[in-house]
């Protein structure tokens, strides 16, 4: 499911486009200002970003142009602005496409549809619970949005233990799909430490999990 976020000042018009998209099957976020557009990609992955240019605290221009360093983030304004130089300028920071307010949905749709496909882009492959993220892409764990800082094998573990959410992942599997084929050169307490050191890094409460959990003599699970 591609995410797109809407950066747009007009609270109602923000939310009516919110609506659209997720009824046609993306999953949208609204955002009211350039501030509130960078915390949302900063907690919230997204494959696109729909942006109207006058926004309440700067210009749309300039977070299109600092795209969080995503430079293969694919952008679409979505603006009343309709002087040459306007649209001429956003084309150079970097925009893939301009619309002109108003625009029919239908007509919206499928300009967000070209631009995903022009650019190649692919959903981000990102998990959610509660207030757990994980970035399958990026490799990367967020708590609240705040990364945080894995091992390799940390990482590995919570891929596995997500990707089988709802089912229990036995020490073995471990073994074999983050150490090695078969887990023969892993010492005895190898995974119980590391997991140990995972916990303390991703839960509220070490002592009372409420992501990696142990299933007495089966296994672990994540979440319910």
């Amino acid at each position: 499911m591609y995410k797109i976020a809407v950066i747009e000042d007009d609270t109602l018009l923000g939310q009516a486009l919110v609506e659209m998209l997720t009824s046609h099957g993306y999953q949208a976020f609204a955002a009211e200002s350039v501030t509130k557009a960078r915390r949302l990609q900063e907690r919230q992955p997204v494959d696109l970003l729909l942006i109207d240019r006058g926004l309440a605290d700067g210009d749309g221009v300039e977070l299109c142009r600092q795209r969080s360093g995503q430079e293969k983030l694919p952008a679409i304004f979505l603006t009343a602005r309709d002087e040459e130089e306007d649209i001429v300028e956003a084309f150079d920071a970097g925009a893939d496409d301009y619309l002109v307010k108003p625009v029919a949905l239908a007509v919206l749709l499928k300009h967000i549809e070209a631009v995903l496909r022009r650019t190649g882009g692919e959903p981000n492959q990102v998990f959610y619970y509660q207030d757990f993220s994980l970035d399958y892409d990026r490799k990367e764990a967020r708590i609240q949005g705040k990364p945080v800082a894995l091992t390799p094998k940390e990482y590995g573990i919570l891929e596995v233990l997500t990707r089988n959410q709802k089912k229990v992942v036995t020490k073995r599997m471990l073994l074999e799909q983050v150490w090695d084929d078969g887990g023969n050169f892993v010492e005895e307490n190898t995974l119980h430490v590391t997991l140990n050191r995972l916990k303390k890094k991703i839960e509220p409460d070490p002592a009372h999990p409420v992501y990696v959990k142990n299933v007495f003599g089966l296994g672990y699970t994540f979440g319910e």
